[in-house]
């Protein structure tokens, strides 16, 4: 076994648990406060975040990336770490400054305080480019957990003891600034790095032409992502966007986790594969085997698993759950691609496919939301995603996107199967409880029997991410 794939293989299993415990913790803490917070406190966390999460992609303007692929390194960390600093400390002092006409144009004006409070954020992300490109690159996903769990850890703590002490949605923005700066300082002690500042006027060409398209890349890929809680906060006011965020917030379980614990080892893995092309595939099909599934499963069980885990309270969330699983699924992959697309220099079509992304998802948000409410944004989100495909499709040459459709084929019809499977057992069983163990179980059954022989099989012939040996010459590629 090579040395490459010996490393891939490690920092994908602690990628993988590590995220499966994280998304458990979070999933606990998210039961808890959705039962302390009422949807419209919840909501005006949400615009808050939605802003933060926007800003915080032009904190790291593809300079991680850049780190993570290049060569040089150590070469390009101070300059790199200033440029890092200074597009962090300059967001946060915009956001902070802001934050009043921000609140008001999205309708909320309650969250002013908590837009400005999270802004600290974005000056900490920023400080902490360099020793998290550093563990990234050296696939220390081990030590990224550390961090991880850290910023977990003492977030949830200070969340959870101001909210039961009456302090309301602000309470969720300082222990996301605790947790964040928990998270960056122990980033530069396990990554045995000082920050250290530099400027070399001859590396910004490099920076900019490779940071400049992914940070518009990641711009308007975070606007794509939130673009509906704006939307929907205008169009339908902070309680519909409660319930639209929990929902969005369910179907992102088991995504993120499986996005995250490959995406933390897909970009390096991309990066020095000898023959990235096939590596794309095998990950592909293995991630929507998984992706599918748990998207179906969802779909099929979201009113019996929203009244359980949430309460009556929130069951209008589980319309738009039925549909975010589906995108859920989706996003999944796309985070593939774009992690390809990096690996290989080409940070232009990243950007590209999202700048598509972007202005078909807008009408088709407006659209959704008159004809079927916040249920429609969801909806919304699925069929643009047919649109996005095409894009990655044009974008994805060399990688014989064909054969990729080709092998998830199977797996898309066993997702049905399971879902079908699902909703059927849950459908004839009273109560909430009951309908969603028993519709769970035969969905799993059906997944398990099903998928766990083709995955097992494609493992044996070839690990995603493998350097194996090539099966066709690399078509060159543009930078």
């Amino acid at each position: 076994m090579s040395a490459l794939v010996h490393r891939v293989r490690r920092g994908l299993a602690w990628s993988s648990a590590s995220n499966l415990l994280l998304r458990v913790g979070s999933l606990a803490v998210g039961i808890v406060l959705a039962r302390l917070l009422a949807p419209d406190q919840f909501g005006v966390y949400a615009v808050a975040l939605t802003v933060q999460s926007i800003l915080m992609t032009l904190a790291d303007p593809g300079l991680t990336a850049l780190l993570i692929r290049s060569e040089e390194h150590a070469r390009l960390a101070p300059t790199t770490a200033t440029i890092g600093m200074l597009c962090g400390a300059g967001l946060a002092a915009i956001m902070a400054a802001a934050s009043p006409l921000i609140a008001s144009v999205m309708g909320a004006p309650s969250a002013a305080p908590i837009i400005a409070l999270l802004s600290l954020t974005l000056a900490l992300a920023g400080a902490g480019v360099v020793p998290l490109a550093t563990l990234q690159r050296s696939f220390a996903q081990q030590k990224v957990f550390a961090a991880s769990a850290a910023d977990f850890a003492v977030s949830t703590a200070a969340t959870l003891l101001l909210v039961l002490g009456g302090a309301g949605p602000i309470a969720l923005a300082v222990g996301r600034v605790l947790g964040q700066t928990v998270s960056t300082s122990l980033q530069f002690v396990l990554a045995k790095e000082r920050p250290a500042f530099g400027w070399d006027r001859r590396q910004l060409g490099l920076l900019v032409s490779f940071g400049a398209p992914l940070a518009g890349a990641n711009l308007v890929s975070w606007i794509v992502i939130n673009l509906d809680n704006v939307v929907i906060a205008r169009m339908l006011g902070p309680t519909a966007l409660g319930f639209y965020v929990l929902a969005f917030n369910i179907a992102s379980w088991p995504m993120n986790a499986l996005g995250q614990a490959v995406r933390a080892v897909a970009l390096p893995g991309f990066a020095q594969s000898e023959d990235a092309p096939r590596a794309l595939r095998e990950a592909v099909a293995l991630t929507w085997a998984g992706a599918a599934g748990a998207g179906a499963l969802l779909a099929a069980l979201a009113v019996p698993l929203i009244a359980v885990v949430y309460g009556d309270v929130w069951l209008p969330a589980a319309p738009v759950l039925a549909a975010l699983a589906v995108f859920g699924a989706m996003r999944a992959v796309f985070d593939l691609f774009a992690g390809y697309l990096m690996a290989r220099g080409r940070s232009g079509s990243v950007l590209a496919v999202q700048v598509v992304w972007g202005v078909v998802l807008v009408p088709a948000l407006v659209v959704g939301i008159r004809l079927s409410g916040v249920a429609g944004a969801g909806w919304a989100h699925v069929i643009v995603g047919a649109a996005v495909l095409g894009a990655y499709g044009v974008v994805l040459r060399g990688a014989r996107v064909g054969q990729m459709l080709g092998t998830s084929v199977y797996p898309s019809l066993v997702g049905l199967a399971a879902g079908a499977a699902a909703f059927g057992a849950s459908a004839v069983l009273p109560g909430s409880i009951a309908r969603l163990v028993g519709g769970g179980a035969a969905g799993l059954i059906v997944l398990g029997a099903a998928l766990w022989p083709w995955a097992a099989s494609r493992l044996r012939t070839g690990a995603a991410l493998s350097p194996a040996k090539r099966e066709e010459p690399l078509v060159e590629e543009k930078p």
